[in-house]
């Protein structure tokens, strides 16, 4: 049985490349890698028809690729706020090491604090410091705190 053998990216669409990756890079912490253009002869892949270019450029952090998309044709569509418990992705998570110290440096690169969903827990004795902030155009990103050395583990 042939299956796949590692998880390689999530992709993101945004609406202005660069303000994307002020926040990505220099408000998260992501790193910049390759950047790649795609243009009308991809239409089938990414199922448009007619014109395409796309700017890709890939982010990493911690192992994981993020892929950040920019529609120069056709133009970005934005959709209305999709509720947590609409079936698909429902955000992106990142562990933080400063709580309050994430949130003010998301907040001075565009994104967007929601004070309500601040959540600090003790799941069977795991603490933990939880909220969510939005990119510049609304996708959903968990800030995570948890003591060092703590955590669930990763699998491979």
């Amino acid at each position: 049985v042939h299956m796949a053998n590692a998880f390689y990216h999530l992709s993101v669409c945004v609406s202005y490349l660069e303000r994307s990756l002020k926040f990505y890079c220099d408000g998260l912490g992501f790193v910049r890698n390759e950047s790649f253009t795609i243009g009308s002869a991809m239409a089938p892949l990414v199922q448009m028809e007619g014109e395409v270019a796309l700017n890709s450029v890939y982010l990493g952090m911690s192992g994981v690729r993020l892929e950040l998309w920019h529609f120069d044709a056709p133009e970005a569509q934005k959709l209305p706020h999709k509720p947590m418990n609409t079936i698909g992705l429902t955000h992106i998570a990142v562990r933080v090491d400063d709580m309050d110290a994430a949130i003010r440096r998301a907040e001075d690169f565009g994104g967007t604090y929601l004070p309500n969903t601040r959540t600090r827990a003790n799941t069977d004795g795991l603490q933990s410091d939880i909220c969510y902030i939005l990119d510049p155009d609304g996708v959903r990103i968990e800030l995570l705190w948890m003591p060092e050395g703590t955590g669930l583990p990763l699998t491979v």
